[in-house]
């Protein structure tokens, strides 16, 4: 289970004090915590699924790039470094990511299942991407592509 391997990854880090792997792990771990509380909230008990922590990772991984791009542009070439260094212990946890023609190649096998045939069905296509390519895909990626592949088809 992906929340025991977080976990688990603790305290060798904490042992070998690689201070950012052991900052990087207690902020997922942070927000983690925080979302099982909100899942409590709406009666929940067991916390959230594997699939709602990969959608967690991969989000975390889209913020740092963005706040790469800014420290980039700000001169600050140190903090995107510390940055990158967070993506990669995070990118750790998540499983292979696809590659742009992997991707394209799932949406229209998606679409093809789906038997989308306009931007109409693009929710129901950019759902079924979600249950069967959590943590693999950049959905954003994916969602311009069901978007130019249901345009033109």
């Amino acid at each position: 289970m992906l929340r025991d391997r977080l976990a688990d990854a603790l305290k060798p880090a904490m042992k070998e004090r690689k201070e950012i792997t052991v900052a990087t792990l207690r902020l997922i771990l942070a927000a983690l915590k925080d979302r099982d509380i909100a899942a409590r909230g709406k009666g929940n008990d067991d916390g959230i699924s594997d699939d709602e922590i990969l959608a967690m990772l991969q989000t975390m991984v889209r913020q740092r790039q963005e706040s790469i791009a800014l420290y980039e542009q700000g001169g600050r070439l140190e903090l995107a470094a510390r940055e990158q260094e967070e993506i990669d212990i995070i990118r750790g946890f998540l499983p292979r990511q696809l590659s742009d023609d992997e991707i394209r190649q799932a949406v229209s096998e998606t679409i093809s299942q789906a038997e989308a045939g306009g931007l109409k069905d693009m929710g129901r296509v950019m759902a079924a991407l979600r249950e069967n390519f959590a943590g693999q895909m950049d959905f954003g990626k994916a969602s311009a592509i069901v978007k130019e592949l249901l345009a033109a088809g």
